[in-house]
């Protein structure tokens, strides 16, 4: 199947590493530009030359903090500059979950609670906020935003109520943007294997229905057929890519 993703403009942010670094190699593979943003700029550089010795497609990394706002305006103001355009926005820089033990509630303090809405929650509007006036002036575009089965889970409290807020945003902008041909959705990925998750983590036995971790790929997949015009009815839900929650109904 041809996802028409040649010629299309990509910013990644949390692209340098893990599911963002998946999804930049995917979409590269169809023949999308790439543009990856993170903090790290040695991390950005590496990833950015790995990708393109792979797909032969141009990739640039450009440094951001999504938690800043002037950042951000820089950021699509230099992608702007650098590729003329941006169709897709795939936001998922955050602080990873899932990997450590999270904070009890009565262990979250205001600190920790602020940073974590301001770079994941506040952070994806504020990159929507900028790449979607160019989209709309193209009459085209697409956002996913990378969320997390916390937002359907009891156990963290700033891991849920993080993950409900950015659905929550999902569904608004989707509201917002559809009339300009903007879809907008956003994907749940379950405990996802990266260069992250440790050895302990992986030797566990699966507790989805698959009976494997999902890995950083099987999101990428999923991610860019959404990214794709293939995907013009679907926006505004969520698509989660966790390998299936044992008896759960979710409808």
């Amino acid at each position: 199947m041809d996802l028409e993703l040649a010629g299309k403009c990509a910013l990644i942010t949390g692209g340098s590493r893990g599911i963002g670094k998946a999804v930049a190699m995917s979409l590269a593979h169809e023949g999308a530009e790439i543009a990856i943003a993170a903090r790290d700029r040695d991390r950005l550089d590496a990833t950015a030359k790995e990708i393109a010795e792979a797909t032969g497609v141009t990739v640039k990394g450009f440094v951001v903090d999504t938690g800043d706002e002037q950042s951000v305006m820089a950021l699509v103001r230099d992608v702007i500059g650098e590729f003329g355009h941006i169709d897709i926005l795939v936001n998922g820089a955050a602080k990873p979950g899932g990997q450590g033990t999270p904070p009890t509630y009565d262990q979250v303090t205001t600190e920790l609670f602020f940073e974590d809405m301001n770079v994941k929650v506040m952070g994806y509007l504020r990159c929507a906020q900028q790449v979607a006036p160019h989209m709309i002036n193209r009459g085209w575009g697409r956002i996913i935003n990378i969320s997390g089965l916390a937002a359907r889970q009891a156990g963290t409290v700033i891991g849920s109520v993080r993950n409900v807020a950015v659905s929550a945003m999902t569904k608004n902008l989707a509201d917002a943007l559809g009339p300009y041909g903007i879809n907008v959705t956003v994907v749940h990925p379950g405990l996802t294997a990266t260069e992250a998750t440790s050895p302990e983590a992986l030797a566990r036995p699966a507790t989805n229905v698959v009976g494997h971790m999902i890995t950083a790929e099987e999101v990428a997949n999923v991610v860019t057929f959404l990214a794709s015009p293939k995907s013009s009815s679907m926006t505004g839900d969520p698509v989660v890519v966790g390998g299936g929650v044992p008896r759960a109904i979710y409808y």
